[in-house]
Parts: structure tokens; C-alpha cells; sequence
């Protein structure tokens, strides 16, 4: 627990109304949304501005206490779990849109700005923010930068890394530096930016980020194959890509997703086929038009049983929200939902969909299949009950696995749910004894206290689940 010294020192930087450390207040940010990991913090805290943050920081790096900058604790690894205790730094009052820039195409932003929100504001003066990870609604942009989020869109746009031009960052021993900025060039010095794109919160604090935006497209159009073979909707991904044509959003839903998401949102989703690809394009209508036409030709050809168009917008959002709740939909059939995403070449997305099949049912599992297969970044979801001992550990068993073929076949662990702690025990599967080394050296040389977000992306003995312990 904190010390009275400590307490008053951060009580005095925030004030008392942003400090809290009651056991309910605690207890509210104790967990995310990683399924079996709970911990308490020693406070909660909520600054008002970038030179709060760093006072803060001064505070925690002088003695030795944890800091657990936090969103709106969406992320699927656990990673804004506060595993070693310490302080959860909340942004609820630093989360205003600075500026948006229409000569620059930038729009800057505290990290408390929820996404959709952000993507709103832009989409109103025309522009266009692409990632848009499922939890948007909620979400982020801190959150979406320390876990480097994708989403629907990545196949054609890319990932959050890809729109951070600029950052502002508050180091461990609370400098305060800036990285980037509205340029379309700059090679000056290491790059900065990326580096702390995807860390997770060990490195330093995000208290400003400036994002790239892009003209909004023209037009839109959506497509559902139904296919009765798995491999069938696997290989059409491929197809598709291998012809050249790289659609807006090209996800895959098995039977029994496709089954409970229809359940949940009720909108006419067929449910007797074993597998669907949801494709988008955008663009010129012209082109839109046509390269809708050459997919779904693609799919025809490799025995999709079905091709629809939608036909409206209000068609076409409901499919895209049906499939953004496939998390939630799934999760309502089991006490205990694990939601993991390997990811491999697009080439191998037949594989790997065969692959997980036949582990869980090498392991009598229940194992649901959906994710971004135009990227390779499936996300194979296991309904199970953690009270369930036994058949945890055959889940355990399962995603390891998992993982080993993902990484056998040239993928990763994690395409977009960034290590934590749930995939901190694989990363050497993916980076190499060498590779956790250099990472190691970086992590040492900015955060030698290891005060910024411990016990996350380092592996420690295993992957035991963490519990309330005070």
C-alpha cells in the first residue's frame, strides 16, 4: 500500500476528487477485459493535464511504485491488469479532439478521446481515420496506441501505428519529449513514434498523439458469401488477394459464430452454412463496382454457395455490427470467454483454420472461429467455464498449440491484442532468446525502476492466472 507521504504528495498533484483509493474504487479497475486476471491497485488517479502526469511520475519513479496507464480497459491480454499493484493512471479529463488540421490532414488528441467518437468528428469535415478496432464504441485512442489496435479495415488501411504521426510522451523519470510531427517526411534520429506504437505502457505515458487522416472514400459497397466448406472460405481469401484486389474488410465467421451472433442480433445471417466472408471495398464507385463484380466471380469459382450484395447502407451496417459482436454474442454462452488471435500469412489462413479444428477437437473443446482472414488475423475464441480445472488446463494446452502452429506456418501470437500478460510466456516463440533481449535492453535503459506498466510482455515462470491478493 502507499505510504501517508506518498498519498499526500499525489493528493496534492491531482487533487483529492481525482485520488482514490477506496476499496471500491480499487476494486472497479482491479481487472480489463482479460477473462481470469484480477488485481488490486493501491489508488486510482486521474490527472488534468501532461504536467500533472509527469509529477506523477517523478512521485512513482522516486519510490519505486507501479503505473498502470489505462483506457477504457477493452484490451484482450491483460494488459492494464495492475498485476504488481502500484497506481492505475486514468485520462478521464484529458480526452478533448485539440485540433483537427484540414490543410495537414491530421487530427491531434488527448489520450482519454473515445474512437468512434474521433472518427465522427473527422467524418463530419470530410475526412476519413481508418482503424477501427471492434471496441470503438468505447475504446480509447491511449488504449489504441499502447496496443497498436487493427481492426475491420486493416487489410487496405492498415493498423493505428500506420495514422501516428506525432507523439507526446511523458518518460519514467517524467521528462517530457516529443516525437514526429505533421510531416510527410522526417528522418531525424531514431523513429521514436512507432517505437512506443504497440508498447503497451512500458515504456512511457501517451499524453498527446497527432494522427493521420485521409480524404473520406466516395463509395461503399457489401458483400456475404456463404460457403458450405470451411477451406473453401479460407482459400477464396487468398484468391482474392493473389488476383490483386485489396477490399476495405474481408472477414471470416465459422458456423458456430455465425449461429450465436444471429441469435444476438437477430438479422436474418444464415445459419445452415459452415463459414461467411464479409468483403467491403471503397473507393470511386466505378472501382468499387468492379472489383466487387471480380470478388465475388472469385468466390463463385471456389464453390461459395451463395453471393449477396447488400442491398442499402442500413443492409450493409447491420452485417458489419453483427459481426463487431461476435465477442459479445459468444460470450453469453459460457461463464468464462477466451478470445485469443494468432495470425499467419494469408496464404496459410486454410491451414491454420484446419489446424485449430483439429486441436479442439483433439482436446474436446469448443473452439469458435472468426476474425480479419484477409489479414491473417483470426481469432479463435474458446466458450469454457474457469471453474472448470480440468478442462481449463485442456484450454491451456490447446492455445499453446495454437500458437506453435501459427508461428510453424510464419505468423505471431498476436496480430492485434498486443502480449500482456496472457501471451508474455509465448513471445519467445515468435522473437528468439536475442530478440527478448533487445527488447529487455530498451525496456532497462528508459524504465530502469520498472515502474511503467511491470510484469507485462516479459514472461516470468508460467502462465498462471493472477487473483486478488489484497
Amino acid at each position: 500500500m502507499l505510504s501517508c507521504e506518498v498519498k499526500l504528495m499525489l493528493c496534492n498533484i491531482v487533487g483529492s476528487e481525482n485520488f482514490d483509493d477506496s476499496k471500491v474504487g480499487r476494486l472497479v479497475y482491479s481487472y480489463d477485459a482479460t477473462p481470469q486476471f484480477q488485481s488490486l491497485p493501491d489508488a486510482v488517479i486521474a490527472p488534468r493535464n501532461k504536467d500533472e502526469v509527469a509529477e506523477i511520475v517523478r512521485v512513482c519513479n522516486k519510490h519505486h511504485i507501479p503505473i498502470v496507464p489505462r483506457g477504457s480497459g477493452t484490451n484482450l491480454c491483460a494488459g492494464t491488469c495492475p498485476t504488481e499493484g502500484g497506481i492505475v493512471l486514468l485520462f478521464k479529463h484529458m480526452n478533448s479532439i485539440l485540433e483537427i488540421d484540414e490543410e495537414n490532414l491530421t487530427v491531434t488528441v488527448q489520450p482519454g478521446v473515445v474512437t468512434l467518437d474521433l472518427i465522427h468528428a473527422v467524418e463530419e469535415k470530410g475526412l476519413f481515420y481508418p482503424p477501427d478496432p471492434s471496441s470503438m464504441k468505447i475504446s480509447t485512442i491511449g488504449g489504441n496506441i499502447n496496443e497498436n489496435s487493427g481492426g475491420l479495415r486493416g487489410l487496405k488501411y492498415g493498423v493505428t501505428r500506420d495514422y501516428v504521426i506525432a507523439l507526446e510522451i511523458v518518460l519514467a523519470n517524467g521528462d517530457i519529449i516529443r516525437t514526429g510531427g505533421k510531416l510527410a517526411k522526417d528522418v531525424a534520429g531514431y523513429d521514436l513514434t512507432r517505437l512506443f506504437v504497440g508498447s503497451e505502457g512500458t515504456l512511457g505515458i501517451v499524453t498527446e498523439a497527432t494522427l493521420k487522416l485521409i480524404p473520406i472514400p466516395e463509395a461503399k459497397m457489401t458483400m456475404l458469401a456463404l460457403y458450405q466448406d470451411l477451406e473453401a472460405a479460407a482459400k477464396t481469401v487468398s484468391k482474392i488477394i493473389a488476383n490483386k484486389i485489396i477490399p476495405t474488410t474481408l472477414e471470416f465467421l465459422d458456423q458456430p459464430t455465425l449461429e450465436v451472433v444471429e441469435a444476438h442480433a437477430q438479422i436474418g445471417l444464415p445459419t445452415d452454412v459452415k463459414a461467411v466472408l464479409l468483403i467491403e471495398q471503397d473507393g470511386p464507385i466505378e472501382v468499387v463496382k468492379r472489383d466487387m463484380a471480380k470478388m465475388a466471380d472469385i468466390c463463385k469459382l471456389e464453390n461459395a454457395v451463395s453471393v449477396k450484395v447488400a442491398g442499402s447502407e442500413t443492409e450493409a451496417n447491420g452485417l458489419r455490427t453483427a459481426r463487431r459482436s461476435a465477442l459479445s454474442a459468444l460470450s453469453r454462452l459460457k461463464p468464462t470467454t477466451i478470445l485469443e488471435d494468432a495470425t499467419v500469412p494469408r496464404s496459410e489462413i486454410a491451414k491454420m483454420v484446419k489446424a485449430t479444428n483439429e486441436i479442439a477437437e483433439k482436446y474436446e473443446l469448443t473452439i469458435c472461429t472468426f476474425g480479419h482472414a484477409g489479414d491473417g488475423n483470426l481469432h479463435p475464441t474458446c466458450l469454457t467455464d474457469v471453474r472448470n480445472h480440468e478442462e481449463i488446463e485442456r484450454v491451456e494446452k490447446a492455445f499453446e498449440e495454437i500458437f506453435i502452429k501459427a508461428i510453424e506456418l510464419g505468423g505471431t501470437i498476436t496480430g492485434e491484442h498486443g502480449v500482456g500478460v496472457m501471451k508474455a510466456p509465448y513471445l519467445e516463440l515468435k522473437l528468439g532468446e536475442a530478440g527478448i533481449a533487445a527488447m529487455k535492453a530498451i525496456k532497462e535503459s528508459l524504465d530502469p525502476n520498472n515502474i511503467m506498466n511491470p510484469g507485462k510482455v516479459f514472461a516470468k515462470d508460467d502462465r498462471k492466472r493472477v487473483v486478488v491478493t489484497k
